[in-house]
């Protein structure tokens, strides 16, 4: 049972929720760029969250299917279309083999995601099933999805069953009008002065990826003139190079790095700073180390009503 790529996309991937243990060898994490829209995915299809899904980037791919599946589309819109016809995201929809399913260019956001019932049947790699970048191995977690690559997934039955319930994307507040990123101080915030991240209005380059997402606006001018010894990095460091402009490293940023850390953002916001678009602005607030634990508590808090609810109507 396979799906078949017969168009490729801008950048489309196969991610779980990341490579954990092997930072000390010089691979990142990788996984999602958008973890809540890519959780939410596997919940409406009854997955368990770190089941490995596609993941596309900006303009989708098209797939044949060859058996019957049930998935989910959730994140950005690049609607989607099967047979011709457009679907809805945040709902389950029914495969049938021989269906064409067909993305485009996003309407909001950068970042799709692609859940198939029962998951992907690929081998992990180094305990994941999430891409390996910067790597030279063979195989579909090592590079972009290409046409004519042919994805495994497990089997399941899909009986005459109606699947005629769908949630309303708006409830997730990934997208809003008005953009605030979250962050708080970084490790030489002391380095530069002070509130500069935060009375700039800041854009996205079209020179970003999932490597780093580089930014434009006013310099950030540094107090001080000495080097920085390299040290880790996260998901989320902004990091400030000699020209001024920051970088915020991503989910398939290198472990270390030797750029100063003026901020971090926090967990809870890297989901809507994964989706801006290159045209849309966007504003630095700084926060607490104790406001960045509640929001991400209010984010895992909804995750977990959304999964019980989910399951419920399953095993229902």
């Amino acid at each position: 049972m396979k799906m078949r790529v017969i168009e490729e996309g801008l950048h489309t991937s196969i991610q779980d929720l990341g490579r954990i243990g092997y930072r000390s060898s010089g691979f990142p994490i990788s996984g999602p760029m958008d973890s809540f829209s890519m959780k939410l995915a596997n919940y409406l299809v009854g997955n368990k969250e770190n089941t490995a899904v596609v993941e596309m980037s900006f303009v989708g791919p098209t797939i044949e299917w060859t058996k019957d599946a049930i998935i989910s589309i959730t994140g950005a819109d690049m609607v989607p279309r099967l047979n011709g016809k457009q679907i809805s995201l945040y709902r389950p929809i029914i495969i049938r083999s021989g269906d064409i399913l067909q993305f485009r260019t996003a309407r909001n956001g950068l970042y799709t995601y692609l859940a198939i019932k029962g998951g992907l049947a690929i081998s992990k790699k180094l305990g994941s099933r999430s891409m390996l970048v910067r790597t030279e191995g063979t195989g579909l977690l090592s590079r972009k999805l290409q046409v004519g690559d042919q994805i495994p997934i497990n089997s399941i039955t899909t009986p005459n069953i109606k699947l005629n319930w769908s949630m309303n994307p708006n409830t997730f507040e990934i997208y809003s009008s008005t953009e605030v990123i979250h962050y708080i101080e970084g490790p030489q915030a002391d380095w530069f002065k002070q509130n500069q991240l935060d009375i700039t209005e800041w854009s996205i380059s079209t020179r970003s990826n999932r490597m780093g997402y580089r930014l434009m606006g006013d310099e950030i001018e540094t107090t001080r003139t000495q080097q920085l010894l390299t040290e880790p990095t996260s998901f989320g460091s902004i990091q400030v190079p000699p020209d001024g402009q920051p970088i915020i490293l991503m989910a398939d940023s290198q472990p270390t790095g030797g750029y100063p850390k003026i901020g971090q953002v926090i967990l809870a916001d890297l989901p809507k700073l994964s989706q801006l678009l290159p045209t849309k602005r966007f504003m630095f607030e700084r926060c607490t180390i104790s406001n960045a634990y509640k929001a991400l508590a209010t984010q895992k808090q909804l995750l977990t009503k959304l999964s019980h609810t989910l399951k419920q109507k399953w095993e229902g």
